[in-house]
């Protein structure tokens, strides 16, 4: 496994020297605004309140941008036998307002089922990580949506020696150009892969790096491809060997990458919890903390700067979980998560003005 640090001409990374972070992270910040006026460098990092995301089911984590449409998906958390179905929220791309609540249909509602992140696919489909189910996929027929399997559940795997028996948890999902999916599974070491066209999935790599640890043993978490579709980058939450420390990690995007091929991007060593991703048009990297309830933003260069909310914000990050890009108002689309103090008022869609329309998704 290697230290990595981004350099312009390819994206590569390599080691940073920590005594100049802070001094280079504004310098990074003034880079990412410059091209734009006064105001808008005022903004950037602005959080506003987009929309209010309803209690039930609550727990908001996967969100997708798509047409005039902003898509939510939940709730993502435990404790949910007995109650209600998994539904994703369409909301308005402009107004904010709820349009349709697309509700899971096949779960075992007396078991433990929650719906995670979601992707879109060309047509307007929808493909969403169900616990239970696998990936399904909602085609859109005129104005609704028609539930189909896609993918099976991710298997149950042996545990890596030394490991406890976890269950199989999916929680992000990301396409290739080729139209195959890569799925974490935050609780077995593993990142899959499904065909293109769906069905069974494999292991495409497993580690014991990619393991968790402490009181949130989440490993393998957000995961998202370089603009360049040469990398796989992904979150570990936390780490066996020290549950403080999140590791931004990246593969080559290969049939079969080995152990020797994982490179560590960026590390948060004071139990920050990198949650998920996206890149930016330029490939500057967004990563939320959902521990710290901020957005890092870590430059081409490997400098960071964080993003934090306001005093006077109407909701503050509370866990941030999945982003995804409005690219007609340059921000992230944000949902806020609210995993651990499970307030109600904080399942919100939040809007940070970044400057920067991202790097838009494979869809299959």
């Amino acid at each position: 496994m290697t230290n990595a640090r981004w350099f312009d001409r390819d994206l590569i990374f390599q080691p940073k020297p920590q005594v100049m972070k802070f001094a280079i992270g504004l310098i990074s910040l003034l880079t990412l605004t410059s091209t734009v006026s006064a105001e808008e460098k005022e903004a950037f990092g602005k959080i506003s309140k987009f929309a209010q995301v309803p209690a039930t089911p609550g727990f908001p984590e996967g969100i997708a941008v798509d047409g005039n449409s902003i898509f939510v998906s939940g709730p993502a958390r435990f404790g949910t036998a007995g109650t209600g179905a998994s539904a994703i929220q369409v909301f308005n791309r402009k107004t904010g307002q709820l349009k349709q609540t697309i509700s899971v249909q096949g779960e075992a509602l007396a078991l433990e089922h929650a719906v995670s992140n979601i992707a879109m696919g060309d047509d307007g489909d929808i493909f969403a990580l169900s616990t239970q189910l696998g990936v399904i996929r909602f085609a859109k027929v005129g104005n609704n949506y028609v539930q189909h399997a896609f993918g099976d559940p991710l298997p149950d795997l042996p545990p890596l020696p030394g490991f406890f028996d976890f269950t199989p948890l999916p929680n992000d999902i990301v396409f290739d150009d080729l139209g195959f999916a890569y799925v974490t599974d935050s609780l077995q070491g593993t990142i899959f892969r499904y065909p293109p066209c769906g069905g069974q999935p494999h292991v495409w790599f497993q580690s014991a790096q990619l393991m968790g640890g402490g009181f949130f043993p989440f490993g393998t978490n957000g995961i998202r491809l370089d603009p360049h579709r040469h990398w796989v980058y992904f979150a570990c939450t936390t780490s066996a060997t020290n549950p403080n420390l999140g590791t931004i990690f990246r593969l080559p995007l290969v049939n079969h990458p080995v152990e020797s091929q994982l490179e560590i991007v960026h590390e948060y060593v004071m139990g920050e919890a990198p949650d998920q991703l996206a890149f930016g048009e330029g490939g500057t990297l967004y990563v939320t903390l959902a521990f710290s309830n901020q957005i890092s933003v870590l430059a081409r260069n490997g400098t960071e700067v964080r993003i934090s909310s306001a005093p006077n914000d109407e909701v503050p990050m509370d866990a941030p979980a999945a982003i995804a890009f409005d690219s007609k108002t340059k921000s992230l689309m944000l949902a806020n998560h609210a995993l651990f103090s499970g307030l109600a008022s904080h399942f919100a869609v939040l809007r940070v003005f970044v400057n920067d329309e991202g790097d838009e998704l494979e869809k299959p």
